[in-house]
C-alpha cells in the first residue's frame, strides 16, 4: 500500500502539515519505507490546490493520504479517485508511519 503524508519538510522527522492541498511537501511511503519526497507544486498560487494535489497523488498510485486537514474540494477529488484519506495532526511523519 502506498501512503502519502502532507509534510512541513522533506523528511520523516518533519511535522505533518495541517494543510492538505497547500502542504509544502508530500512524502510517499510504500511498506513503511520512504520512496519519494515531492515539493508540492500547488502549495502557492491561486485556487484549485486540493483538486490538483489529489490528481497528482492518484497519478502516483497512492492508496491513502494523511494530512492535518482536508478542504472540501480535496476530499471530493480524493473520493472521486478512490483514495482513502485520514486527518492526523500535531505529530511527526515518522510517528504516523509507525502507527500504520
Amino acid at each position: 500500500m502506498k501512503v502519502a503524508i502532507a509534510s512541513e519538510g522533506k523528511d520523516e522527522n518533519s511535522e505533518v502539515s495541517q494543510r492538505g492541498g497547500r502542504a509544502p511537501y508530500y512524502l510517499i511511503f510504500e511498506d513503511r519505507k520512504l520512496i519519494e519526497s515531492i515539493k508540492n507544486p500547488f502549495a502557492t498560487g491561486s485556487g484549485g490546490a486540493g483538486f490538483s494535489v489529489a490528481y497528482m497523488l492518484a497519478d502516483k498510485k497512492v492508496n491513502l493520504v494523511i494530512a492535518g486537514k482536508f478542504g472540501g474540494n480535496m476530499e471530493s477529488a480524493l473520493k472521486e479517485k478512490g483514495i482513502k484519506f485520514k486527518e492526523e495532526s500535531r505529530k511527526k511523519v515518522k510517528d504516523i508511519i509507525k502507527e500504520i
